[in-house]
């Protein structure tokens, strides 16, 4: 049971890291922003796995700074205000590490249930960083809709559509509606 428990879990945590963009029929102009969003979302549960492993904490001050760093640098070249990116990633960064202490406790209250396999953290800070970029660029591309005055309805269209094509459980909505708190200034 418990290496067939092992498969399932290293298999999913693959599976997570490699899915493909969720694709609306008519995607309202925030959906890739939000589909990207999500997307890093789901790195918690391969980050979480691998934390638990090692006995990492769940939180990383000295990778938070470097990540604010980064997608400050790159919202500046993008022609995005430093601030704006910094306040979102701030905002998918908690988001993100609520997730990861959600699955920690589960793990703590039902330990048959916590990971025995899960990627190498460096595999999952790539995929990170490379939806960090796309962030980005995708916040650069939407910036006239996220400063307009229909990005509330836009970013709900695009929240729910997100959370419909990846079936987000309850957590991962609430995660989602977290990490983009902050979009709509």
């Amino acid at each position: 049971m418990r290496a067939c428990r092992t498969l399932v879990t290293a298999t999913s945590v693959v599976l997570m890291l490699t899915a493909a963009p969720a694709h609306a029929e008519d995607p309202g102009p925030l959906t890739d922003l939000v589909d990207a969003a999500a997307q890093r979302l789901q790195t918690a549960d391969p980050v979480a796995a691998s934390k638990w492993l090692t006995g990492g904490p769940i939180t990383d001050p000295a990778r938070v700074h470097q990540v604010l760093a980064d997608v400050a640098v790159a919202a500046e070249s993008a022609g995005v205000s430093a601030d704006f990116a910094t306040s979102v990633f701030t905002d998918q960064i908690n988001a993100t590490e609520a997730i990861q202490y959600s699955r920690f406790a589960g793990w703590k209250l039902d330990p048959a249930t916590a990971p025995t396999a899960a990627p190498d953290l460096a595999a999952s800070r790539a995929l990170i960083d490379d939806l960090n970029r796309e962030m980005v660029a995708e916040i650069a591309g939407s910036w006239p809709v996220l400063t307009g005055p229909d990005c509330v309805d836009a970013l709900t269209s695009a929240k729910d559509t997100v959370a419909g094509q990846r079936a987000l459980d309850p957590l991962y909505r609430r995660a989602l509606d977290t990490a983009t708190r902050s979009y709509c200034g």
